[in-house]
């Protein structure tokens, strides 16, 4: 496989006819690492995590708390912890057999949020990983595939207490995270876009195999973030206009911003998929023109060959009885008279724009 062309969308799937709630875990997923956070507007506190009944003050009504789970790769600790907060198994089931698609899903007391975060791992390689938001009136789960995310500036900005994020609920944390994560795609459309600029150079005066390559790696690419911004457009959008009891209206206020921001990329993405289709037509259109080129030279210099190889040939006949074959100025004579025919030719096929470069008008 290209290691330019992520697989990003081969999904984890129980076995034919598996009981539904079924657990898939990836061998490579690590295993959980597991962090919390009680903030209100007194403050931030961050304690240990040693096991998973270290969650349960996560349903205290006085604050409210964010527990990030990174790695899912053991699978009684995700199950301890589904049974912990009552979370219903085939929430659990979406969280773990990833990747799913971006999408909203009420569970009773519980709302699901699944949304694809993006990370750029050079200038070539971008990265995606399914994020699943566990949304109840006093906490929010996160759960990633692996560990390290785009969220720090989330956790910055509770710890400082900036902002409105410690005055209002864990629905507003839910938007953050969104946010946060929906304005990762910037910089790696940003990325996309400036290696767009450069090739546009490359395919006209430079069209190798290497560049046509790059162009389909990129447009894989830029299909599988489509893939992702559609849908989580589509769950944005029902978060905004849906009838959620775990989101306020002034939460569906700043809602509404990150279902813009949606609509941008998506429609960034959109236009440099065009322009990657464009610039693939222009690389096949400068190699069509670079073989016309070698081609219009070589049938030059065949059409300038075909007179002076007929000459040649007359006077390379072994007949003895032959009309200037013993005079003595017959070989200069024959040099002259094919040059003279090769530089007419020349001569003529250059006014006739055949060869040489014209300026235009």
């Amino acid at each position: 496989m290209n290691p330019l062309i992520p697989s990003l969308f081969r999904k984890q799937h129980p076995k034919v006819g598996a009981r539904p709630g079924t657990l898939v875990i990836p061998k490579e997923a690590p295993a959980p690492r597991i962090s919390i956070m009680h903030y209100g507007p007194q403050g931030c506190e961050e304690p240990d995590v040693v096991g998973v009944d270290s969650l349960r003050a996560a349903f205290d009504a006085e604050t409210v708390s964010w527990i990030d789970v990174q790695g899912f790769g053991d699978r009684s600790v995700m199950r301890e912890i589904g049974a912990m907060f009552d979370l219903h198994p085939l929430l659990l089931e979406d969280v773990v057999n990833v990747p799913q698609r971006p999408k909203t899903e009420s569970y009773g007391d519980h709302l699901l949020i699944v949304v694809r975060m993006v990370s750029l791992d050079d200038e070539t390689r971008i990265e995606m990983e399914q994020v699943s938001m566990i949304l109840s009136k006093h906490y929010l789960i996160t759960f990633q595939e692996r560990y390290g995310d785009v969220l720090d500036p989330v956790r910055r900005r509770i710890r400082s207490g900036k902002g409105m994020i410690r005055k209002l609920g864990s629905d507003y944390l839910a938007y953050a995270i969104a946010d946060t994560i929906i304005d990762g795609y910037y910089p790696a459309l940003e990325s996309i876009g400036d290696r767009l600029e450069s090739l546009e150079s490359e395919v006209i005066y430079n069209p190798s195999p290497e560049v046509l390559a790059e162009l389909n790696a990129m447009k894989n690419q830029l299909i599988n973030l489509r893939r992702a911004i559609w849908p989580q457009r589509e769950a944005v959008n029902s978060l905004v206009r849906g009838d959620h009891a775990v989101i306020s209206k002034d939460v569906g206020v700043y809602l509404r911003d990150t279902y813009d921001h949606c609509v941008q990329t998506s429609e960034v993405a959109e236009m440099y998929r065009e322009m990657v289709t464009g610039l693939m037509n222009t690389y096949l259109s400068a190699i069509a023109n670079r073989t016309n080129e070698v081609m219009k030279v070589l049938t030059i210099m065949a059409s300038i060959f075909i007179p002076l190889t007929f000459m040649a040939g007359i006077y390379g006949m072994n007949f003895e009885h032959m009309p200037e074959l013993h005079y003595r100025w017959a070989y200069p004579s024959l040099v002259i008279a094919m040059t003279v025919t090769a530089a007419g030719m020349l001569i003529y096929f250059y006014r006739k724009g055949w060869i040489g470069m014209r300026t235009r008008d």
